[in-house]
């Protein structure tokens, strides 16, 4: 059993008190339970670099093959290009912030704690602290969907006329989700994040293998590569393809993975994120381009329908199975990492910071409201099967800000560049192109909704 001292001293001794110009910086403040057990401070540039791909790097990139069929080649690969270089920048001036923080004594954990710190107390509280906890619990849900639908897919491919139902499978994977989500900590994921790594680049090497030998095989569907539709289904396809895109390279628990390094914190997170990158640029643009070859303007929500065809599967069972399996495997990972704020939240309000981490009064807790957090969680997912739609209006609103807007506010407001200096500018295009992309992306995406709202039905087995 563990005690919260090692933890207390860590932190005592990491925010020591600084003297810059005989002026005292903060002084240490004692860190509450979601700080104390959920985002422990001891883990590597390396350990972040995995936390990092696996809340980045999911089974949604899949659906860039069909954002490029909204933007065509110039246009998807453009954006595709842009938007990691936008968001490893966005991430940069994050961790320059939170390093600054550390310096002054002050080391910020969460993304909410920066936004009171920096822009004030409501900022935190009503703004950015609902919109990151309705994004990663969204997140949850979406995923547990993703988890249950691949696990029909196996089913279904080894039991064709099986008549097991989606909701079935998502609670299936909802019960695995609760036994993971009871990882005492952000830290204590490592291993299964490096795992996860490995997991995305096994099934985006998968998915571009398949693409490519459907490409080349006699069974290639007639490829064409214009953007479809009429003007306005084309101006509207440009904004959603933007927001799938943006989703994609979407983490908004940049802070919390931050938290986890062990001080001093300086330097180790670029390296992470350089991890993280390399990982994203082998997967996002292989699976992108190969899948729109393949496909063209065909390819559909995710390239793994199209490996279906139209009458049996272009592609040998077994390399089916075996991609799915990894793809299942993966995105559980991805939930756990997504429950952190969530489990953080539960930690800070009902454990006791003065109790070891493992003893019954902090054990008992913590095991009730993950689980329920879980039950909430596949209940919604069983449903709502149609709540991608409504992810996607959620992304609009929450991922935008909270990756590409609030990054370049925070930098400004802390750092205060020269409005004559080039970075200054660049960070206020930035956060005004995102700002209008919010409210582009919310009009497509209810658009979307209202298009798709006829096949609506709760608890359908899609």
């Amino acid at each position: 059993m563990g005690t919260v001292a090692p933890n207390l001293m860590e932190v005592s001794a990491t925010a020591s008190v600084h003297k810059e110009n005989g002026v005292v910086a903060n002084p240490p403040k004692e860190l509450d339970a979601g700080a104390l057990f959920v985002l422990k401070s001891q883990g590597s540039w390396l350990h972040c670099g995995y936390h990092l791909t696996t809340s980045i790097v999911g089974p949604v990139l899949l659906s860039l093959p069909f954002a490029l069929t909204l933007l065509g080649w110039v246009g998807g690969l453009i954006c595709l290009a842009l938007a990691g270089l936008v968001t490893f920048y966005s991430y940069n001036l994050l961790s320059l912030v939170l390093e600054h923080q550390e310096k002054l004594g002050h080391r910020q954990l969460r993304f909410r704690d920066m936004a009171r710190d920096i822009l004030g107390p409501g900022w935190g509280k009503y703004v950015v602290g609902p919109l990151q906890f309705g994004i990663c619990y969204g997140a949850v849900i979406a995923c547990t969907l993703l988890g249950g639908q691949s696990l029909k897919f196996i089913y279904l491919l080894s039991n064709p006329d099986g008549k097991m139902e989606l909701y079935q499978f998502i609670t299936m994977f909802g019960g695995v989700t609760i036994v993971l989500a009871q990882m005492p900590s952000f830290h204590s994921l490592r291993h299964i994040n490096l795992v996860s790594l490995i997991l995305c680049l096994a099934f985006s090497a998968c998915v571009t293998a398949g693409s490519i030998y459907i490409g080349h095989s006699n069974k290639a569907p007639v490829r064409d590569y214009t953007v479809k539709g009429s003007a306005k289904d084309r101006n509207f396809g440009i904004f959603n393809a933007i927001s799938i895109i943006a989703t994609t390279y979407a983490s908004g628990i940049i802070p919390e993975i931050q938290a986890t390094l062990a001080p001093p914190v300086k330097g180790k997170m670029f390296k992470g994120l350089c991890v993280c990158y390399s990982v994203i640029v082998t997967t996002f643009f292989s699976v992108a381009i190969s899948g729109y070859w393949a496909f063209g303007n065909e390819a559909m929500g995710t390239v793994l329908s199209n490996f279906m065809g139209d009458e049996k599967p272009l592609l040998p069972t077994w390399f089916l199975l075996m991609t799915n399996v990894f793809t299942l495997l993966q995105v559980s990972a991805v939930t756990v990492v997504y429950l952190q704020p969530t489990n953080e939240v539960f930690e800070k309000k009902f454990a006791d910071p003065k109790m070891p981490q493992f003893s019954t009064r902090n054990v008992v807790p913590r095991l009730i409201l993950r689980s329920l957090s879980v039950v909430v969680a596949t209940t919604f997912a069983a449903m709502l099967p149609f709540f991608g739609d409504i992810m996607a209006l959620l992304g609009a609103f929450g991922c935008i800000p909270l990756d590409f807007i609030l990054p370049m506010i925070f930098y400004n407001a802390t750092f205060k560049p020269s409005k004559q200096s080039l970075i200054f500018w660049v960070n206020t295009l930035i956060a005004g192109v995102s700002f209008l992309l919010v409210g582009v992306g919310a009009v497509a995406s209810v658009r979307q909704i209202v298009i798709d709202a006829k096949t609506y039905r709760l608890f359908a087995n899609m």
